[in-house]
């Protein structure tokens, strides 16, 4: 049952309700921050995009073995629109949800969740310990090393860049400029 769109207040207040983790939380602002600068950049609803970034991981903490479907329940009893729920739902495409990516919204969710990983692990080995001294050149550098944030699973990123039909140094290179604009908030402001 769809109503009206939440704003960044609510959506935050949500997220703290279900997530405490401060590497969680630094998740959802680093994807909020991404998911707004792709907004801008392709003139769609910042706002929208940012919201439904921040909110998208909502069930990962308490709720592990229902990621996504969890959130699915919270959103709605919480009376978010279809179409919010629906595009925070895809990110998980092929893991744990068969709703696949459809708008430029949801295929830019999927596209940069992982990738927000490998982004911040590659700025906390460099010395300054920053997303803001860092390019694209070196995280795909640190790409190529398979031990290196073995958690992020490279192929949704490749799936997500495939979907967007952008190459995949183009999505990292905007996904740490993004990244850039919350590096405080992200914990990635290091020593520049």
């Amino acid at each position: 049952m769809a109503t009206t769109a939440p704003g960044r207040e609510e959506a935050l207040k949500l997220l703290k309700e279900y997530t405490e983790t401060d590497q969680l939380l630094k998740h959802a602002y680093a994807v909020e921050a991404v998911m707004r600068y792709f907004a801008r950049k392709y003139g769609e609803d910042e706002e929208k995009w940012g919201v439904i970034g921040l909110v998208h991981d909502l069930d990962y903490e308490k709720y592990p073995d229902q990621h996504c479907s969890k959130t699915k329940e919270i959103l709605e009893a919480n009376g978010w629109p279809d179409e919010y729920v629906r595009a925070v739902i895809s990110h998980g495409f092929g893991m744990c949800s068969d709703v696949e990516p459809q708008s430029r919204l949801e295929k830019t969710l999927y596209a940069i969740d992982e990738l927000t990983g490998l982004v911040a692990a590659s700025a906390l080995v460099r010395p300054s310990k920053s997303v803001l001294d860092l390019n694209a050149k070196s995280v795909m550098k640190k790409w190529k090393s398979p031990a290196f944030a073995a958690g992020v699973d490279r192929s949704v990123i490749v799936k997500g860049s495939e979907m967007l039909g952008v190459d995949v140094p183009a999505l990292v290179e905007d996904t740490i400029m993004g990244m850039r604009e919350a590096a405080k908030e992200i914990g990635l402001k290091g020593q520049v």
